[in-house]
C-alpha cells in the first residue's frame, strides 16, 4: 500500500458557526478560529476543514451557497482567510475548503439569471421541467421525488413567472446545478482553482455523487407509503449515469494541477465496486470519500435517514469489517469517521452518554478510531466527548436546523391526533436530529461555555453540561489514574503517528466475536508488528476468550486506565461496561515489542 502524507493526516472539521465567536455577535467566524489554532495543533490535528464560509443567506448553515467567491461578512472577510491560511503553514497545518457544486442558493447570481426568463442564457445552468397538471389544471411537480430535507415536500419548486418547475433536492432555496450543461461544469472547475490558487490544499466535496442525474426523471417507487405523496428519488440521481465522467474531468482539469486532496461526500452508496472506481489507486478520481454504513447503521433500510432501528454490535463490527478489508484488497482508501456535522455526537449514538459512562464510551470510540485503517477526520467537540442536547429542550424554541423544522412539522401534520406516533418522531428527533452537533463548542466554564461572552446570546444555545464537560477542563486534568477524554485523543493520535505503519497502513483481520458485545480485531504492520484492540460496545460486564493462535505480551493501553491495564494475557480477559483495551501481540517475524505508550519506540 503506497504512503502518502494525507493518509497520515489529522482531519479536524470545524463547523464555523458554533466554533468561536470574536467579535460579540453570537456567531462563530474565522478570528475565532485563528484564535484556537494552537489548541487544534496540541491536539495533534494536521489539516483544518472548515465547514462553507461563503456568501449566503444561511437557509441551510451555508450550504447554500450565493458566491463561491466571497466570504460571508458574518465570518470575516477575504483578509480574515489569508491570515489563516497564513497562521496555519506557521504551524505545519494546512486548510481544507468545503465545496458544494451540486446546488447554489437561489441567490446566487446564476440562478437569479436563470428564473428570469425561458431564453435567459443560464436557463439550461439549472434543471427546469414544465409541470404535470391535475384534472383541473393546477400545475403539479414533474415527478414525485421527496425533498432530502423534509420528505413531506415535493423535490421540485414551482415558478409563478416562467410557469415551470426547478429540481431542488434539499430545500426550495437550494437549486440544483444541471452538470449536463459544460459551462457550468466549467464554472465550477474555476471555482476550485480560485481556492486552491489562494492556499486551500483541497476539498471535501458536498453531496458530489448526486451530481448526475438520470435525464428521464422517473417517478420513485412509494416506499415511505400511501400517506406520502412524495417519495425519495435517490435511485435516480445518486451515482448517476455521469457521475465517473464528471470526476475524472475534475480530476484532470483541476486536481492533478496542485496535488490537491479531496474526500467526497457520498452518500446513498455502498457497493463495493462503484466506490473503487472512485477512490480505488489506478481510476484515482478521488483521494477518499465518506461511507456512511457506519453513521447511517441506525437507519430504516429504504427509508428516509429521520428513521430508527435497533442495531447490533455486529452491525457495527461488520460495516467497519467489509471496509478495512475492501481497501486493502482492492487498492483503494478509507476514511475514518463516526461524527460531523449532519450527525448526532457519537457517545450518545454508540455507547451511553449517562454521567456514569460518557467518558468511558467516548474513549472507547477514540480506540477504535485511532486504530483503523484511513485518514482520520475527528468532529469539533468530538474530543471532549461532548453528547447529545437534553432530551427536555423544546423542538420549536431550540432546535434550528431546517431539516429538525421540517421533520417536526411534518410530523405534528400526520400525526397530531396519535399522541403515541407522535412521542416516538420526538424520539427520532432526539436521537438523530443533527442540531445536536451544531451547538457551540464547550471551551471552559465561563458564561456560553466560552464560545461567546457573557450577555451575548449565541446563535445557538450552548448544552447544559457545559460547566462539567469542556476543553480547559480536560486539559488541566492531573488525574494519576486516568487520562480525560481529550488527553486520550491526544495520546491516541500521537500514537498512531507513531506507529503509522500499522495503525494507518497495517493488515486488518477481524476476530470472532465469541460474544455479542464485543468488536475486536488485529493490525500488523510491517515495523510495528502484532496488536489486538478489544472493544466491549455494551453497558455490562464481559468476557471474552482470546483466541489461541494469538499470544498477547501484555496490554499497553485502555480507555479506564492512565497506565497498561492489568488483564489475563491468555483465555480469558474480563471487560467493564464500554471498555477498551489495546495489546501488542507476538510478531512471528521479529519478535519486536513496540510499546504503544514507549513514543520513543520506532524501530
Amino acid at each position: 500500500m503506497a504512503e502518502a502524507w494525507w493518509k497520515e493526516a489529522v482531519i479536524y472539521q470545524v463547523y464555523p458557526s458554533s466554533f468561536q465567536d470574536s467579535n460579540g455577535d453570537g456567531w462563530g467566524d474565522l478570528k475565532g478560529i485563528i484564535s484556537r489554532l494552537d489548541y487544534l495543533k496540541e491536539l495533534g490535528v494536521d489539516i483544518v476543514w472548515v465547514s462553507p464560509i461563503y456568501k449566503s443567506p444561511q437557509k441551510d448553515m451555508g450550504y447554500d451557497v450565493a458566491d463561491y467567491k466571497a466570504i460571508d461578512p458574518v465570518y470575516g472577510s477575504f483578509e480574515d482567510i489569508d491570515v489563516l491560511i497564513s497562521e496555519l503553514e506557521k504551524r505545519g497545518m494546512k486548510l481544507m475548503m468545503d465545496l458544494v457544486v451540486n446546488h447554489t442558493s437561489d441567490e446566487h447570481a446564476w440562478f437569479r439569471e436563470s428564473r428570469s426568463s425561458l431564453t435567459s442564457p443560464k436557463r439550461d445552468w439549472y434543471i427546469w421541467k414544465k409541470p404535470r397538471q391535475d384534472a383541473a389544471g393546477n400545475p403539479l411537480p414533474p415527478n414525485n421525488w421527496s425533498q432530502i430535507l423534509g420528505e413531506a415536500n415535493s423535490a421540485w419548486t414551482y415558478d409563478t413567472k416562467t410557469d415551470e418547475y426547478f429540481l431542488s433536492l434539499f430545500t426550495p432555496e437550494q437549486p440544483d446545478l444541471n452538470w449536463e450543461n459544460a459551462e457550468v461544469r466549467e464554472a465550477v472547475h474555476d471555482v476550485m482553482n480560485f481556492w486552491l490558487e489562494r492556499g486551500a490544499c483541497g476539498y471535501r466535496m458536498d453531496v458530489i455523487n448526486l451530481i448526475s442525474k438520470d435525464q428521464s426523471f422517473p417517478d420513485a417507487e412509494p416506499v415511505l407509503g400511501p400517506e406520502h405523496k412524495y417519495h425519495p428519488g435517490s435511485k435516480y440521481y445518486v451515482n448517476g449515469p455521469r457521475i465517473h465522467e464528471y470526476l475524472q474531468e475534475i480530476k484532470q482539469k483541476v486536481l492533478e494541477k496542485y496535488g490537491a486532496i479531496t474526500v467526497g461526500e457520498m452518500p446513498g452508496i455502498s457497493n463495493i465496486d462503484e466506490i473503487i472506481r472512485t477512490v480505488g489507486t489506478k481510476s484515482g478520481e478521488l483521494n477518499m470519500i465518506f461511507i456512511f454504513d457506519v453513521v447511517d447503521i441506525d437507519n430504516v433500510p429504504g427509508k428516509v435517514h429521520m428513521t430508527l432501528r435497533d442495531w447490533s454490535v455486529k452491525d457495527l463490527a461488520g460495516a467497519i469489517t467489509k471496509w478495512q478489508q475492501a481497501m486493502i484488497e482492492h487498492d483503494g482508501w478509507n476514511s475514518v469517521f463516526v461524527e460531523n456535522h449532519d450527525n448526532p455526537r457519537s457517545v450518545s449514538r454508540y455507547c451511553d452518554d449517562s454521567d456514569e459512562y460518557r467518558e468511558y464510551g467516548a474513549k472507547l470510540l477514540a480506540l477504535m478510531q485511532t486504530t483503523l485503517s484511513g485518514t482520520l477526520f475527528v468532529y469539533q467537540g468530538e474530543e471532549l466527548g461532548m453528547r447529545n442536547v437534553p432530551t427536555s429542550w423544546d423542538v420549536t424554541e431550540e432546535y434550528k436546523d431546517i431539516d429538525s423544522i421540517n421533520f417536526w412539522k411534518k410530523s405534528k401534520a400526520l400525526y397530531a391526533k396519535d399522541t403515541n406516533r407522535l412521542s416516538e418522531e420526538r424520539k427520532v428527533l432526539e436521537k438523530k436530529a443533527r442540531d445536536h452537533a451544531r451547538t457551540p463548542m464547550q471551551w471552559d466554564a465561563s458564561a456560553n461555555a466560552g464560545f461567546c461572552k457573557d450577555g451575548v446570546v449565541p446563535w445557538m444555545r450552548a448544552n447544559d453540561d457545559f460547566s462539567v464537560i469542556n476543553a480547559e477542563k480536560q486539559i488541566a486534568e492531573d488525574n494519576p489514574e486516568e487520562l480525560s477524554t481529550w488527553q486520550f485523543w491526544q495520546r491516541g493520535l500521537a500514537s498512531r503517528k507513531e506507529h503509522a505503519d500499522v495503525f494507518v497502513y497495517g493488515d486488518f483481520q477481524a476476530m470472532e466475536m465469541g460474544s455479542d458485545e464485543i468488536f475486536a480485531y488485529l493490525r500488523t504492520g510491517k515495523k510495528s508488528g502484532r496488536w489486538l484492540i478489544v472493544l466491549n460496545f455494551s453497558g455490562k460486564d464481559v468476557k471474552w476468550e482470546i483466541p489461541e493462535q494469538v499470544r498477547v505480551q501484555g496490554w499497553m493501553a485502555g480507555n479506564y486506565l492512565k497506565g497498561k491495564p492489568k488483564k489475563a494475557l491468555s483465555g480469558s480477559v474480563d471487560l467493564k461496561p464500554w471498555e477498551g483495551i489495546l495489546g501488542k501481540c507476538e510478531d512471528r517475524k521479529s519478535g519486536h515489542d513496540c510499546g504503544w505508550s514507549d513514543l520513543s519506540c520506532s524501530s
